[in-house]
């Protein structure tokens, strides 16, 4: 049987008692599949993931509630070289990059 990533919601109920994300433009670094740039969406005003493995980031894109507003967005991307520039987000986080 397959592993189940984080079956709980613990990794997301812990990340909110670190950050408020409520109203924030946020940047999920290291992203994979997207499920805590999914989570954000629902109180961040603007969310991006990000990741280098474009095989994490279509399954992301793929997970994507359609009725979600704001959506967010997804690019590939390292962490050591961006494409945004300074100040476009108000917090980032990193929960599961290495």
């Amino acid at each position: 049987m397959p592993a189940r990533r984080d079956p709980e919601g613990a990794v997301a109920r812990n990340l909110n008692e670190v950050v408020d994300l409520t109203g924030v433009r946020a940047l999920d670094i290291g992203c994979g599949d997207g499920r805590l740039t999914h989570r954000a969406a629902a109180v961040a005003t603007r969310i991006v993931g990000i990741d280098p493995n474009a095989e994490r980031l279509s399954l992301a894109r793929c997970a994507r509630p359609e009725a979600r507003t704001p959506r967010p967005f997804f690019a590939q991307a390292r962490a050591e070289a961006m494409p945004f520039p300074s100040g476009a987000f108000d917090v980032a986080v990193a929960s599961w990059s290495l």
